[in-house]
């Protein structure tokens, strides 16, 4: 109904490293700034509410590695097909779990690997990144960071990449050019997906945090 206030699902957890409340609390706090009601949720049997899901204009994913059933990833993903967004950044997205395949396919994308210490690397906005919504008008920045390797469905619209470090533990690996920021649409829904974001402190350079903030509201229903 016109008029009516937006709804984000924040669901958090999983390892504590990567700081779920204090990462996920940013955006919420930005969304609430935009007149949306936010929920947090710290149980993925929110995804077993069908109801409520199709009441969400956005679901802003935050849970690094642990388990899912198939049940609620199966109620995630018919949610997002049926037009619920679907967002999230680094490990809250791209690194949880690791076992279901239909999440996976559902995300567009998997952790693999990282090297051992913070990485300083640059970030290029691809052709499609400089005509997209959570995109344009970027130009290439640099991050010192967690740079993650990740095994990458070909039928996401990649838009920012960067060029793989010369990890000494894995040398075979220098030079790959990987994705860091991706789009995808799934039925009616759309996901968004940024590798950025390891620690709060990196959701806080400019460049970063709107990238973040634009890639959820495009995804938002």
């Amino acid at each position: 109904m016109a008029g009516e206030r937006k709804h984000a699902l924040v669901v958090r957890g999983g390892w504590s490293g990567h700081e779920p409340v204090a990462a996920s609390d940013r955006y919420a706090a930005e969304l609430a700034r935009r007149g949306w009601s936010v929920e947090v949720s710290e149980t993925l049997d929110s995804y077993l509410d069908a109801e409520a899901l199709a009441r969400t204009d956005l679901v802003v994913q935050c849970w690094t590695m642990g388990g899912i059933s198939a049940a609620q990833a199966a109620g995630l993903s018919g949610a997002v097909r049926a037009g619920t967004g679907l967002a999230g950044w680094h490990g809250g997205i791209v690194d949880s779990f690791r076992e279901e395949t239909g999440y996976q396919l559902l995300i567009g994308g998997q952790f693999v690997h990282h090297p051992r210490e913070f990485t300083r690397y640059q970030v290029r906005p691809t052709a499609a990144g400089r005509e997209h919504p959570a995109l344009a008008g970027e130009e290439p920045f640099t991050v010192t960071t967690e740079q993650y390797y990740l095994h990458v469905d070909p039928a996401v619209l990649v838009l920012a990449d960067t060029v793989f470090t010369d990890d000494p533990d894995v040398p075979e690996l220098a030079g790959t050019v990987v994705p860091v920021v991706w789009a995808r649409t799934w039925g009616a829904g759309r996901v968004f997906v940024s590798t950025l974001g390891h620690r709060p402190a990196d959701l806080e350079l400019p460049e970063v945090d709107r990238l973040t903030r634009r890639g959820l509201l495009w995804a938002a229903r």
